[in-house]
């Protein structure tokens, strides 16, 4: 097993050869979007890394993968459909498929015969049943402080009052689509780093304090940085030597 809290600037294949199967609680990651951005030209294997990270996931654990796809010639690549289908061929649970809404349209692309893209998907998968779940509850109740009412299907289509007994909360558990900004001010060079907001509200979602969380296209270190923020240990590989010089200088900055 390697070092924990650590990013190991190498091939993520060659680095997940070297972690226990079984190890990983948690991955929060966001690789390469089809030929979207210059990732300083280096290239990956999909297959590969689906299966290791199901070989080093534990029993329970999760993945988010976020994940975004090309348009070519008119026509969306739906690379990301096909990952999603795959890591449930070698043996993941699609647990949900979560949207990250961003407020502003930032894609390259005409708009001549389209609307504005504005999301990515988050794909969550599991190994076997999900062992962490801590919702997260800001979603402000329209009837805070009324009765509980309303009707719940059954399966049989009949409907059935739910109890009354109960007062509606000031804060709802917070739905699948998740609007957060774009980091366009991180002051990396990292061509597309994704929010901390984003990588803190996955890792108190799927996780404990004290669980290991990976993140094998590590880029500028948003995961490792915030994973190290709520108390979870990290492990993170970046090919890069520049986004790895980025992510260590991030970690530095909060030590």
């Amino acid at each position: 097993m390697l070092e924990l809290n650590k990013i190991y600037c190498m091939d993520n294949i060659a680095g997940m050869k070297l972690l226990d199967d079984n190890s990983i609680d948690l991955t929060i990651t966001s690789p390469p979007y089809d030929d979207l951005r210059n990732y300083n030209g280096f290239k990956w294997d999909f297959e590969k890394v689906a299966k290791h990270l199901y070989r080093i996931t534990k029993i329970g654990g999760t993945i988010v993968w976020i994940i975004g796809d090309e348009t070519i010639n008119g026509s969306e690549s739906g690379n990301s459909f096909r990952q999603a289908l795959y890591f449930m061929s070698i043996g993941f649970n699609l647990h949900d498929t979560m949207i990250w809404e961003r407020p502003s349209f930032t894609a390259v692309g005409s708009l001549k015969t389209r609307y504005a893209p504005v999301f990515d998907y988050m794909f969550v998968f599991t190994k076997n049943k999900i062992k962490t779940f801590n919702p997260i509850k800001d979603r402000v109740n329209k009837y805070a402080g009324t009765k509980v009412h309303g009707n719940i299907r059954q399966k049989n289509g009949t409907c059935k009052p739910v109890s009354n007994h109960n007062i509606i909360a000031d804060f709802g558990q917070r739905y699948n689509i998740w609007e957060i900004s774009n980091v366009g001010k991180s002051g990396t060079k990292h061509p597309a780093t994704f929010p901390e907001q984003l990588a803190k509200d996955h890792i108190l979602s799927w996780s404990n304090e004290g669980d290991l969380i990976l993140d094998p296209f590590m880029g500028s270190g948003t995961t490792a940085k915030m994973a190290k923020l709520n108390n979870r240990n990290f492990i993170g590989f970046e090919i890069s030597q520049e986004y790895c010089d980025i992510a260590e200088k991030r970690l530095k900055n909060i030590e």
